[in-house]
């Protein structure tokens, strides 16, 4: 069963959200100046690189990064492809197998753009009535390759009604190697305590067509990694 790594990789030339801080990994020991061991100093943004949204981000009053449940977090997800579409909305996505879908995942053309170091603001990005249908569709939890879910022109709607909802968000993925189908998602953000946000190291696992038989034995603790 093939796992498909859907993070960014955190580094200085990684493109961030206007606005937010710079993300930095500096040294601060060396083992090549003599000290005992490496180790980094990295200062970054709760919404750097591939990350996740809580209610908290839009909420005074939401729940935490570190309040949510993990059993949101893993499980059955569905990636969708929606290209040559700046703003999804309620037309693109109910022509797609999206409802009784828990865990969403959209692949636009946003994917090519984590060629680019410098942050692109004509990205793909949810409109508020998408995010009404997301709701109406019962998703729990929609992820988006970019670094926002909402275009650089929204004033938090789509945000609001996603989170006050109840539906997690996941941004900055990089599903360029992914096709869309059905998969099992791993998505485990740093456990911050009161946090607005995390970075989030997110996996898929398995593929292929709705129904199709996985590779992976459970009668077997040989896990295949490709």
């Amino acid at each position: 069963m093939r796992i498909y790594d859907i993070s960014v990789p955190l580094s200085a030339e990684l493109p961030v959200y206007p606005g937010d801080c710079a993300l930095e990994i500096t040294p601060w020991s060396r083992i090549a100046a003599g000290d005992e061991a490496n180790v980094s100093r990295l200062t970054l943004c709760t919404h750097a690189g591939t990350h996740l949204d809580p209610p908290r981000h839009f909420n005074d009053q939401g729940i935490t990064v570190d309040e949510i449940p993990l059993e949101r977090l893993i499980g059955p997800a569905h990636v969708v492809e929606i290209q040559g579409v700046h703003l999804i909305g309620r037309k693109e996505l109910e022509r797609l197998p999206v409802k009784g879908v828990e865990r969403l995942l959209l692949k636009t053309r946003n994917s090519r753009l984590w060629k680019e170091h410098q942050f692109c603001q004509d990205y793909s990005a949810l409109s508020v009535e998408g995010a009404h249908f997301l709701l109406e569709a019962g998703v729990k939890l929609v992820g988006i390759d970019y670094l926002s879910i909402e275009g650089m022109d929204g004033d938090g709607s789509v945000h609001r009604t996603l989170l006050n909802g109840g539906v997690l968000v996941v941004e900055g993925l990089n599903l360029s190697e992914v096709e869309p189908g059905e998969y099992e998602l791993i998505c485990l953000p740093l456990k911050i305590k009161g946090g607005d946000g995390a970075p989030v190291r997110a996996l898929l696992r398995g593929g292929g067509a709705p129904g199709a038989e996985p590779d992976f034995d459970p009668h077997t603790t040989k896990w295949p990694l490709a």
